[in-house]
């Protein structure tokens, strides 16, 4: 164990100092050390005295080293308790030996060692031990002899003595620890509210702001002492004391006789210095101290065990200890009234004094009543005297630490100034800091003074304590400032606001006040102890403290001053909210206002501007709205804000104040010349506001801002508090505003704004509770309204506008409106009455606003407050649709442009988005208020889309349609199959019957009747419209009108259709054929612009249509009558299958015709043509569907014909246009109703469609020729014929058809080639063409529907001409004619394509003669194209079928091949491969022609004659013989003429021969051969070997003739005159070519060959033969000698073929 180990130690050290001089110490050492071996803790060393013993008898002898040691080793024995406390009295005995000896170094020890006594478990118990202990101490004190250090140690020794013995007494008294443990003074902390806060025990009140918070744990404390005294506490229980109690009360009385200068009898000390004394008994008064370390605690709960607070049954002894001894010191101590001379002069004593006077008045103030009165007095009369500054000081500390402790303060109120008998001392202490406060204002040094004041709170902010020591010497002269006094004045009366502030709060608290987030009865009393304390501490302290601190805060500048002062403005400030105290809080919060905002007088704006710091360009800045902020006025407006939100409930009409500063910081925010003190006057707000620097006016905006958002928190009775100051405030600054002018109204005009600003912030705070606040907001703005000020209106208007939807958009309006679908707005109402009051409330304003003022501004700001609230709230209003509608319809009756537009967008709000919202009550209303902004005359646009929303208005009603009972809808149109489906393409107002399912959710459900009368209102509406004077309103009307009833006819009942028919469509109709009939036909002159010269200037203008201008009444009506007639169309073509069963359609069907004939003869071209369309849409929508009967499209056929019939008498292009849209018409008739028609009406039809086309033939002769085109009617023609190719079941209609096609191409003026077509013999086509022509002209009823001329020409056959015809001298009309007849041809059935087949080839041909006379044109090169086509295609079937169609006749087959065996005959040998002169003919077209030359020789050749066809042979032979005249035309001719013939030519006949070995050939790989091929090779075989043979003959005479030639000119050189090319081509390509051919054997087989040849080179096996060459072997032989190289080459090669076919070929003789 250490501590054997460093005792054993010891005990050897001392045995060694002793061993020569002390023996006896030696022995007992050595025998400690080793009974100390035997011990093992320091419990048995202290039953164990035998080692104490030896350290008592080393300190007995006396020697400075042996007493070292022993000390020190007892020492170290008491702090390891290893010592009985009944060793005690003999240690006690030995160091009071000790303190005798003179060795500084002893008597240090033996001081040390008292001090570890009273530290351990031996403290004394004993009284004369105790006073032995406490006197060697106060000896070392008192010696003179004693060293400097062995004083001080023994001085310190003392009062850490003191201190433990009083420790002691609370552990064996068992008192309450730290009852008082915040009671004592109080060190100071950065601010008075911190100082408060302490006093309060570390307590916070959680709702307390941050300013300053309060803590009452001393006030519970205090109510726990009362407790303690009225139930007998623990203190009341005891009567006697303990041993511990006795020493420290005969301990308290000795020191308390020292300090007044006496003997202290039990100590037995006769003096001591007083102020060692007070130094030692002021810790025993002090309730707290840093550097007290337990004498705070134990003095205090020792004092307050003997005080009369805790115990009434104390001895007497005591209590006149208190009063007569300890308070009879301290007022000897603290009199003032002489001169003090010595110690109790010094300042050290008395702070010592005054500290001890403050802990008697802290503590016993209640029971000390007259002692505490006195001092009180006392202190403060101290404050008048002309004492040093130093002395006043201390006193102004001791009174600013009653202030700053909330306990000890309300403790004095209540025992003195709340008390009738007693001073009013707090009072007067206020009164008396307040004084020195007002001091420095009348002092020559008073700015010095207030800055080194704002340096002593700044200094404190940053924790640099001021105190009376900072200033002090030891020398005891106390260096103290005026700032100094005035500092703690003014932290003394900022401790007396927080007290107040915190013993309010604990009124609130305890429930003796209201809380201010509760509501505010200024009639409500507070009877709570508590809070009649603070109201009389309010009402005797406000006015003092009020003129102080605002004294000070005007003229202080420094920042932690400041914000400590306005900290106490706002603790007092809302203190009195809370209190009720109205005088004290309105003092306040004026006071506190006039620090906010400092506007600059006259002076500061000329001292501005004459600034050398500004720029030139900065002095021009208007300086009437400049303000300078500077961090107080900051402060201030923060400190405004945080009482405002702690008292917005309580404030009431003190709210005005509030506002004023509030307004003028508004003003301040948005003036552009505002600043903050930190930033320089000079530098713009928008460089303030882009830089990066936090600038304070944002911060001010945003509280500002949040002041009234949090309005959303009050009681509804402060929000009409602050509204009512509001409104007060906008009030006052109305007065004057019209008139006054300059800053003063522009001031003004910036409060009533700030002030409406807020009352809509305050609203849209509260929408929760907004009806009790929506009269008093709203009213306001109205009167602001009708304020003759522009802007104040423009202001109301838009704060109208934001209160109304704010409200709208609520939550109010969001999950509480009215479904209409529960019925009207009578049954609404009942159920909902607060909704229906709230919102009738809300929109109210508009409709008495625009009512009740003749200002047009004000109602044009009216309509767009409407406007706005319809756009963003329209579906969420219900009750108030009447006096929104009332008021629109008002609107439209306005002169006013600009308020019809406006108004009128509010209309189609509604009627575009809010339909579905309204009541159905309301929709009639609704359709009237458009009626009447269509009707007006104003604006024309506003009619055109008013008329619109009708439509709209349909829409709806219609959706409401589908929603009515099963029950309740008649049976019609409904029935969905009667129905046409929707076409692709079409417009919106086309579109039927597939969306009924998709209807809208909010669609309401309207009756049946209801639906009726609206939608007639409807009508009836747009019918009236429709008879408008200005074009454009009756034709948007119109369109209107037609649009609904097809878009929504599928919903119309019967009953509805007949009277929509009878009481609209038609009336409609007849109004405008009447208007177009009596309109004027007079230019319009337009508007009278002027006078020039005297004569009236009129602006012209010119509207551009399709079909030319409309500046007159009439064409303004036809353009009307177009828009009927249209409309009817797309109502027929929708609903005609309907409408043909109601009630006396057919005579509404044959009233129209009537009309559209009349329309179409008589009227204008877009009448015309408007009448045709709306019959032809009629019938080609249903004719199609089987949906049109028979009669109705009778009577459309005899209508085109009539009218076709009539046309002759019109002329122009008007008349045209009519033919071919009746011509259209007649196309899409027939391709729509084909089903429907039979022979007659088919014939009908195309003599119809003839009589058209030869009268425009007949009247356009020269269009051709002159415009280079086919007339237009004509171009139409061509397009409805391919549309009229008979139905299978009109099979017999397509011989006449094809034949009328044919009439229109030209004939031949051969009448040769007439009369031998007219001998021909008849054929069976013949007979059966009269069959159907019988059939196509003859009617059922023997009456003939066109003139007898046409049917004669119409019923002549292929061969005749008509005289119509006759004149046609161009070939345009006919080129196209081709086309559409090749087409149609092809399409035919074969029967009626094989009867037609010869006359389609023969008028073909003769087109293709043409080339001859013609060859520039077209028609030949048609011709060609489609006799190519039509052969093919014959071709193609043959191939394909491999026989005969049955069906036949073999006759007409046979004329068919003949007509086409003719044509090639005559155009290929005639017309191709020829010299044509043509001059205007492109290279381009030139290569085109040889192209269809070789085209039509590939189709003979490769096509024709390679096809199993059904030609007979003599027709084959034609064919083949037709190649062969066209493949000898080079050869044919001299070799002069060859030289001469184009290239092209001999290009063609080279072909030709080409065509000539292709049909003579066989490849054993060709599948195609067949009996057709077959034959077609034996004629070919013998055509080419004639052909070969007359070449090579030829060419032999030509070689000799030039042969010759050469010898008779000698003089000319064998190349002088060659062959021509061509010519050796040709003979070139005949040889190569009769060396590669191979035959059929059966093509052999006719060969002109000796019989012998002939069996032997013709079997079947010798697939590979040439026996044809054998047929030229003598040509071959003359050919050896030809000059020609080449051509003697091809022979050899000949040559050598015959001999291997005659098995000639040289055999060696070895072989």
């Amino acid at each position: 164990m250490a501590l054997m180990a460093v005792l054993e130690s010891d005990l050897r050290a001392l045995s060694a100092e002793a061993r020569r001089r002390y023996p006896a110490v030696k022995d007992g050492a050595e025998h400690a050390i080793l009974k100390l071996r035997s011990l093992s803790s320091p419990s048995e060393l202290a039953q164990n005295e035998d080692i104490l013993r030896i350290f008592l008898m080393a300190c007995e002898v006396r020697t400075v080293k042996l007493s070292v040691i022993g000390l020190s080793c007892i020492q170290k024995l008491i702090s390891h308790d290893a010592v009985a406390p009944s060793a005690l009295t003999e240690i006690f005995s030995m160091l009071k030996n000790h303190a005798e000896m003179a060795d500084e170094s002893i008597q240090l020890k033996t001081l040390q060692t008292i001090l570890i006594i009273f530290q351990s478990r031996l403290h004394p118990e004993n009284e004369n031990n105790m006073a032995q202990a406490l006197g060697i101490c106060l000896r070392f004190l008192e010696n003179n002899r004693s060293s400097d250090s062995v004083r001080n140690t023994a001085a310190a020794t003392f009062r850490q003595a003191v201190a433990l013995i009083f420790d002691h007494v609370v552990q064996t008294e068992s008192l309450p620890v730290g009852k008082f443990g915040s009671g004592g003074h109080i060190s100071r902390t950065s601010s008075v509210t911190g100082d408060v806060n302490r006093s309060m025990n570390h307590s916070a009140l959680p709702h307390r702001c941050a300013l300053y918070k309060t803590y009452v744990s001393n006030l519970s404390m205090n109510r726990s002492l009362e407790h303690d005294i009225a139930s007998g506490g623990p203190a009341s229980m005891r009567e006697t004391l303990t041993k511990a109690g006795k020493i420290g009360l005969h301990l308290l009385e000795d020191l308390t006789a020292l300090a007044a200068g006496g003997s202290a009898s039990w100590l037995r000390v006769n003096s001591l210095q007083r102020t060692f004394v007070l130094d030692i008994l002021e810790p025993v008064f002090c309730l707290f101290g840093a550097d007290s370390g337990s004498y705070c605690q134990i003095t205090c709960v020792f004092l307050g065990f003997w005080s009369p607070i805790n115990s009434c049954e104390v001895s007497l002894e005591i209590q006149q200890v208190l009063r007569h001894q300890i308070c009879s010191l301290l007022m000897t101590s603290l009199r003032t009234n002489a001169e003090i001379e010595g110690e109790a002069g010094e300042p050290y004593f008395r702070r010592l004094v005054l500290r001890s006077v403050a802990h008697i008045i802290r503590l016993y103030s209640s029971a000390l009543i007259t002692e505490c009165e006195v001092f009180l007095s006392m202190l403060v009369k101290v404050t008048f005297l002309d004492l040093p500054l130093w002395h006043r000081i201390l006193v102004l500390e001791i009174l600013r630490g009653f202030c700053v402790e909330a306990r000890t303060l309300r403790i004095l109120f209540q025992n003195f100034d709340m008390h009738p008998k007693n001073t009013n001392v707090v009072e007067g202490m206020v009164k008396a800091l307040a004084r020195v406060v007002s001091s420095v204002q009348f002092q020559e040094t008073s700015e010095e003074s207030l800055a080194a004041v704002a340096g002593m709170f700044s200094s404190k902010a940053k924790g640099i304590e001021w105190s009376l020591e900072n200033d002090a010497s030891n020398a005891a002269v106390l260096v103290a400032s005026e700032a100094h006094a005035v500092t703690l004045a003014i932290e003394g009366l900022l401790g007396v606001v927080f007290t107040v502030a915190t013993l309010t709060d604990e009124a609130v608290d305890v429930g003796e006040l209201e809380s201010p987030r509760c509501d505010y009865d200024p009639l409500a009393k507070s009877t709570g102890k508590t809070a009649v304390l603070c109201i009389s501490m309010v009402d005797s302290f406000w006015l003092t403290i009020l003129d102080a601190l605002s004294l000070i805060l005007s003229r202080s500048q420094g920042e932690a001053i400041i914000l400590e002062i306005l900290k106490g403005y706002q603790a007092f400030t809302q203190a009195c909210g809370v209190l009720h105290a109205i005088e004290p809080l309105n003092s306040f919060l004026a006071s506190l206002c006039k620090f906010t905002i400092n506007f600059p007088n006259e002076a500061d704006k000329r001292s501005v501007l004459q600034s050398p710091v500004l720029k030139r360009s900065e002095s021009s800045v208007d300086q009437k709205d400049s303000v300078v902020l500077t961090p107080k006025n900051v402060q201030a407006l923060r400190t405004l804000f945080n009482v405002a939100h702690r008292l917005h409930n309580v404030l009431g009409p003190s709210w005005v104040l509030v506002l004023e500063t509030l307004a003028a910081l508004d003003r301040a925010i948005h003036s552009p010349h505002a600043t903050t003190q930190e930033v320089s006057t000079a530098v713009s707000r928008l460089t303030r506001e882009s830089s990066g620097q936090h600038s304070d006016f944002n911060i001010l905006s945003s509280l500002n801002s949040q002041l009234f958002e949090s309005s959303a928190l009050m009681h509804i009775s402060a929000v009409k508090s602050l509204l009512s100051a509001l409104r007060q405030l906008s009030y006052q600054c109305m007065v004057g505003t019209s008139s006054s002018s300059g800053p003063t109204s522009s001031q003004k005009l910036g409060s009533i704004s700030f002030s409406v600003e807020r009352m809509i912030s305050i609203l849209v705070n509260n929408l929760h509770r907004v009806e009790p606040l929506w009269d008093q907001v709203v009213g306001h703005f109205l009167e602001l309204a009708d304020n003759s000020n522009q802007h104040l209106r423009n202001i109301a208007l838009d704060a109208l506008d934001q209160s109304i939807c704010a409200v709208l958009v609520s939550e109010k309006f969001q999950d509480n409106a009215p479904s209409r679908q529960h019925g009207t707005t009578e049954e609404v109402e009942t159920r909902k009455p607060e909704r229906r009051s709230l919102e009738c409330a809300v929109i109210s304003p508009l409709r008495i606003l625009y009512l009740s003022t003749q200002s047009t501004d004000v109602r044009a700001g009216a309509l767009k407050i409407l406007l706005h609230v319809l756009e963003r709230c329209g579906e969420k209003l219900h009750y108030s649709w009447p006096n929104i509608l009332e008021m629109l319809r008002s609107v439209a009756d306005a002169s006013e442009k600009d308020l019809v537009a406006l108004g009128f967008q509010s209309l189609r709000v509604i009627m575009n988005d809010g339909l579905s919202s309204i009541p159905a009550d309301c929709l009639h209303v609704c359709v009237d208020v458009t009626g009447a902004y269509s009707a007006q005359k104003t604006e024309l646009n506003i009619s055109l889309t008013a008329i619109g929303l009708l439509w709209t208005t349909t829409d709806f009603i219609a959706k409401a349609l589908l929603h009515v009972p099963q029950e309740e809808k008649e049976t019609g149109i409904l029935d969905l199959h009667l129905l046409p489906k929707k076409m692709d393409g079409e417009k919106r107002e086309e579109q039927t019957f597939n969306s009924f399912d998709k209807v809208n959710d909010q669609t309401p459900s309207i009756s049946i009747v209801d639906c009726d009368k609206l939608l007639f209102s409807v009508f009836s509406l747009l019918q009236k419209l429709g008879a408008d004077e200005r074009p454009e309103v009756r034709n948007s009307a119109i369109r209107t009108l037609f649009q609904t009833l097809g878009s929504h006819g599928q919903k119309l009942s019967k009953r509805m259709w007949e009277d929509c028919l009878w009481n609209y469509i038609f009336p409609t109709l007849d109004r405008a054929s009447h208007m177009v009939a009596t309109s004027s036909k007079d230019e319009s002159q337009g508007k009278e612009l002027g006078t020039r010269g005297g004569k009236a200037v009129h602006m012209l203008i010119h509207h551009r249509y399709p079909f030319g201008s409309r500046n007159t009444a009439q064409k303004q009506w036809d353009e009307t009558l177009v828009l009927v007639l249209g409309g009817i169309a797309r109502l027929l073509r929708s609903f005609f299958p309907f409408l043909r069963n109601l009630n006396n359609f057919w005579s509404g069907w044959e009233s129209l015709l009537l009309f559209v004939k009349n329309s179409i003869l008589n009227g204008s071209k877009e009448v015309a043509l408007a009448a045709i369309n709306c019959l032809q849409t009629t019938v080609i929508s249903h004719s199609a569907k089987g949906n049109l009967p028979m009669p109705y499209l009778n009577t459309v056929l005899d209508v085109y014909e009539f009218v076709l019939q009539k046309s002759p008498n019109y002329s122009g292009t008007a008349a045209g246009k009519m033919k071919q849209e009746v011509l259209h018409g007649l196309g899409e008739l027939y391709v729509q109703a084909q089903r429907m028609f039979d022979d007659r009406m088919y014939t009908q039809l195309l003599a119809t469609v003839d009589l058209a086309t030869k009268q425009t033939m007949i009247t356009s002769e020269s269009y051709e020729t002159e415009f280079g085109h086919v007339p237009p009617v004509l171009r139409t023609i061509l397009e409805v014929f391919p549309l009229l190719s008979p139905t299978e079941q009109l099979s017999p209609m397509w011989l006449v058809l094809l034949r009328d096609l044919l009439q229109y191409l030209p004939r031949s003026d051969s009448h040769a080639e007439n009369e031998e077509d007219e001998a021909a013999p008849p054929g069976i086509s013949d007979n059966i063409s009269d069959v159907h022509v019988k059939t196509k002209y003859d009617t059922p009823n023997g009456t003939a529907r066109i003139s007898a001329n046409s049917a004669e020409a119409s019923s002549r056959s292929s061969g005749s001409i008509t005289t119509a015809t006759t004149g046609v001298t161009s070939h345009l009309f006919a080129e196209k004619v081709i086309s559409v007849l090749v087409d149609l041809f092809l399409q035919a059935p074969a029967v009626e394509k094989g009867i037609i087949y010869p006359e389609i080839i023969q008028n073909l041909g003769r087109c293709m003669t043409t080339r001859r006379d013609n060859p520039d044109s077209s028609l030949w090169r048609v011709a060609v194209e489609g006799f190519n086509r039509i052969l093919v295609d014959d071709v193609s079937k043959l191939s394909v079928s491999g026989k005969e169609d049955s069906r036949i006749n073999r006759p007409a087959r046979l004329r068919f091949w003949k007509e086409v065996a003719d044509v090639y005959e005559i155009f290929l040998v005639g017309y191709c491969g020829r010299a044509l002169s043509s001059n205007s003919l492109s290279a381009a077209v030139l290569n085109a022609d040889e192209s269809l030359e070789m085209s039509m020789l590939d189709i003979l050749g490769d096509k024709i004659l390679k096809s199993p066809i059904d030609a007979p042979n003599d027709i084959l032979q034609r064919l083949v013989s037709t190649i062969d005249r066209c493949a000898s035309r080079t050869c044919f001719l001299p070799v002069e003429t060859v030289e001469l013939m184009p290239v092209h030519c001999s290009k063609f006949s080279l072909t030709c021969l080409h065509k000539l070995f292709s049909l003579s050939s066989f490849d054993d790989e060709a599948k195609d051969w067949n009996i057709t091929r077959a034959e077609v090779s034996k004629i070919s075989i013998t055509i080419l070997l004639s052909r070969c043979e007359y070449i090579l003959n030829r060419f032999l005479i030509d070689e000799k003739d030039l042969a010759y030639a050469l010898v008779n000119s000698p003089t000319h050189y064998a190349g002088d005159r060659p062959l021509p090319t061509a010519r050796l081509e040709e003979i070139v390509y005949a040889l190569q070519e009769l060396a590669c051919l191979k035959i059929h054997s059966d093509t052999a087989s006719i060969l002109p060959l000796h019989p012998k040849l002939k069996s032997g080179l013709t079997g079947e096996e010798n697939h590979d033969s040439h026996p044809h060459l054998l047929v030229l072997f003598p040509s071959f032989c003359e050919l050896v000698i030809s000059r020609e190289y080449r051509i003697r080459e091809l022979v050899q090669v000949l040559l050598r073929i015959i001999t291997r076919e005659l098995a000639l070929e040289k055999v060696s003789v070895a072989g």
